[in-house]
């Protein structure tokens, strides 16, 4: 081969690999934008706006515009940051702990939240089986009503429910026609009520995950597990319950961590006895305008919710495990 050749060869080999390079780092550029790009979105809207509420949180009520004194602000330079500084105070969550009405709304918030998760996954779950074992061409437009709801208004069904509920509503005329009740039952603004909300507003959340956990199982193991003389019930708790369990868990935590800060349903379905911290919040922020005990009240809520998220987070990286 001559020289001239060889260069030619050295040269081509040489260019590949530079483009290979290039491509390589394209590759790992994309990489880092599709990971950056969530992190980002989570230090705008999530990180930031807490960094604010917590800010507020440590200051106190002013009667001003917003009304509370200005903290940790640059304004008056350096100097004046230290100074304020120094003006910071935890009195708004020491207030939180000695006032009875807020460790009430948060206890029952988080009663409320987990008897509203339990009786949405009992309902959830048989709708989610059914939609799994149900044939393969029904599949799509079973998930299609399962989603439905999510096309009308929020506040629209919760105040059809209303009309449901109440004393001369729908529930009860039909009740009474039957002849099963001889009175009508006061539903609306009870907790009762709420549960009702609450329950029909997420079961969709508890639905999705649990469809997908049941959709993928083996159910050959059910039919082995007839054929040794499992019973159904059996066969149930010790094969399709575990299996689904990621499912489970996920649908838990989708219900329960925006349940405890629900504030439409308990203020439209509760009435105004009902004590929920969602409620509470309202109240003081909109109603008191006590801006600083309201931001103090909600990273509380949101301390109590880290732990439910970073269960879900972990839920949901052992799901994928599993997929892989």
């Amino acid at each position: 081969m001559s020289n001239a050749a060889v260069t030619a060869a050295t040269s081509s080999r040489a260019a590949d690999a530079g483009k290979s390079a290039l491509a390589r780092l394209g590759e790992a550029f994309v990489g880092r934008l599709v990971i950056l790009i969530p992190y980002l979105w989570l230090v705008f809207f999530f990180l930031i706006p807490f960094v604010i509420v917590f800010k507020i949180s440590l200051s106190q009520t002013a009667i001003a515009i917003p009304p509370y004194t200005p903290v940790l602000g640059f304004g008056d330079g350096l100097a004046g940051f230290f100074a304020q500084l120094k003006q910071l105070s935890i009195d708004n969550y020491t207030w939180l702990t000695q006032d009875a009405l807020y460790v009430n709304a948060y206890v029952t918030s988080v009663i409320v939240a987990a008897i509203s998760t339990v009786l949405t996954l009992v309902v959830g779950y048989p709708i989610a089986y059914g939609m799994a074992r149900a044939p393969a061409m029904l599949r799509p437009t079973l998930l299609m009503l399962v989603i439905l709801p999510f096309w009308t208004s929020f506040l629209i069904r919760v105040y059809a429910w209303i009309g449901i509920l109440k004393p001369e509503g729908l529930l009860n005329q039909i009740l009474l026609a039957t002849g099963v009740i001889s009175q009508p039952l006061i539903i609306l603004n009870t907790y009762t009520a709420i549960f009702i909300g609450i329950v029909y507003s997420y079961l969709p959340f508890m639905v999705l995950p649990l469809y997908s956990a049941l959709e993928k199982m083996d159910y050959s193991l059910i039919e082995a597990a007839k054929d040794l003389g499992c019973p159904p019930t059996s066969a149930f708790w010790k094969i399709t319950f575990p299996l689904s369990l990621p499912g489970v868990i996920a649908g838990c935590l989708l219900v329960f961590i925006p349940a405890v800060g629900e504030f439409v349903i308990p203020d439209l379905l509760g009435g105004s006895q009902t004590l929920m911290i969602g409620k509470t919040l309202w109240n003081e922020f909109f109603a008191n305008r006590d801006w600083p005990v309201s931001s103090a009240v909600a990273v509380i809520l949101l301390l109590l919710l880290i732990v439910p998220i970073m269960l879900f987070q972990r839920a949901q990286a052992r799901a994928q495990e599993e997929d892989k």
